[in-house]
């Protein structure tokens, strides 16, 4: 989606954790795994501050980048913020297709686990991406056609 709005405006896009794979040539996973999710929060913090700094950019960050720090703030000051608020059993539905078996806190969970581990982030995480500038809810569809209207 972000690549799609990036398109839309003519601006470039970044994908928060693509760029810390890039700069740190190891993938989430194996910062995960090597240095712990505190110093992985750290530097992804740092990173978003780097990208942050650019101008005429989509930025997607990981669903736990806006909850650490003062990130979702900084993040609002820098941009206009959007959260794609989708239904539980759509995100299932989506890391099952692309980064399950790729993202250290879900990788290995079964789509039953999986629904409860994303039910119970979401009800931490809320209040952190309810604080975004513009809230997209609906379908995929829904949302790639409130992108197109922008």
């Amino acid at each position: 989606m972000g690549r799609l709005l990036a398109n839309r405006l003519g601006y470039c896009f970044i994908d928060l954790d693509q760029y810390i794979e890039g700069k740190f040539h190891k993938t989430i996973a194996q910062l995960f795994r090597d240095e712990g999710e505190a110093a992985f929060r750290e530097k992804e913090r740092a990173c978003l501050r780097e990208v942050g700094e650019f101008e005429k950019t989509v930025i997607a960050t990981g669903g736990g980048a806006p909850c650490f720090f003062d990130s979702m703030d900084y993040m609002n000051r820098q941009g206009v913020t959007v959260y794609l608020k989708l239904r539980p059993g759509q995100l299932v539905e989506r890391l099952l297709k692309g980064k399950a078996g790729v993202r250290p806190l879900i990788h290995g969970k079964t789509p039953d686990e999986l629904l409860v581990y994303i039910e119970t982030m979401l009800a931490h995480r809320s209040g952190f991406y309810e604080k975004a500038q513009r809230v997209i809810e609906g379908n995929d569809r829904e949302i790639i056609d409130r992108i197109n209207a922008l």
